[in-house]
């Protein structure tokens, strides 16, 4: 008999607003508290201490505009955020300031959640929507400087970049951009040619979320549809699909594969979270607590397997926090 879905660990109050994005910091060198960013509708970065379950920080900005992307650089005191003023910010935490130590211009109209890969200590590689409505421009972090414009070709029609991810086949190797597109396509980039190595239909309607496992060349998308997509790479960097998975209900926000490769978490329009198996995408858990639409998922980066959890963020203000790992 199937057990049933477990409650929420804890769950974090106090956004005031829809939570949006959310980011852990949980594995640091150092035996420090264990962090979770997120970021909301009304402008602000909450961090929040999971000891104690509060807010330690409030950070502000944005101008009050909605932040949908949270990213941490290389441990909690450097961090990235993407917010509706159309900008990307970069921030000085450490020794508890909370400065915004430079700004990266986007002038993007979309949602598009840009996407950071490190290259190395200190450098990153950074991929966003750009100015002209169809292109993904690709900068090198902390200088800015420009790597290169993605350019569908001329007739491609694939409309606005929707989600972008960085990464590459192993470390020797030249990262690679995997983007989802307005018609419903996923394509694969090569950024050193700055151009496209491959296109596949995986929708019919736009790719609202994409997560790629590069250990097996396989990845995952959503759509407003109520179907997943999972579909592979192969050796000659052809795109192809591998397989289909239709939900009960329409509407996926967000979707993440956990760091170890066991689970996948969706985040869904009809306020659940779904818990799948990775290897052969088995349902294993509907996670049913929030009272509006799930936004955003994510996995923690704890050295310890036990301590592992998973953050959903809800336009109902609240962050629900899952302990799985034992369940699965």
């Amino acid at each position: 008999m199937a057990l049933p879905p477990p409650d929420p660990q804890f769950v974090l109050r106090g956004t005031s607003a829809a939570v949006h994005a959310l980011r852990f910091s949980c594995g640091g060198q150092e035996p420090d508290v264990p962090v979770l960013f997120s970021g909301s509708e009304n402008g602000l970065i909450h961090v929040w201490n999971l000891k104690t379950r509060r807010v330690d920080t409030a950070l502000d900005g944005h101008g009050g505009r909605s932040v949908y992307c949270v990213e941490t650089m290389g441990g909690k005191t450097t961090l990235l955020s993407q917010g509706r003023d159309q900008r990307i910010c970069l921030w000085d935490l450490a020794e508890g300031r909370t400065s915004v130590t430079s700004c990266v211009s986007t002038e993007s109209v979309g949602f598009c959640r840009c996407s950071l890969f490190t290259v190395a200590r200190g450098r990153w590689l950074m991929a966003m929507a750009a100015k002209a409505p169809e292109e993904v421009q690709v900068l090198e972090l902390p200088s800015k400087t420009s790597v290169c414009t993605l350019k569908p070709d001329v007739g491609a029609k694939l409309g606005m970049p929707m989600c972008l991810k960085l990464w590459q086949h192993n470390s020797g190797s030249q990262p690679l951009l995997l983007a989802g597109y307005e018609d419903g396509s996923v394509v694969l980039w090569n950024l050193s040619m700055g151009k496209a190595l491959s296109q596949l239909v995986c929708h019919q309607e736009p790719v609202m979320s994409l997560d790629f496992d590069s250990e097996n060349a396989k990845g995952i998308s959503g759509s407003s549809e109520k179907v997943l997509s999972i579909w592979s790479l192969n050796e000659q960097q052809n795109l192809q699909v591998y397989n289909t998975h239709r939900l009960v209900n329409a509407g996926i926000a967000d979707v993440t594969i956990r760091p170890d490769k066991k689970i996948l978490a969706t985040a869904g329009w009809d306020h659940r979270i779904r818990i799948f198996r990775w290897k052969k995408l088995k349902p294993l858990a509907v996670l049913d607590y929030h009272t509006a639409t799930v936004q955003c998922v994510s996995f923690s980066d704890h050295r310890n397997p036990g301590e592992r959890l998973l953050a959903a963020g809800s336009k109902d203000h609240r962050i629900s926090i899952w302990s799985l790992y034992t369940q699965t």
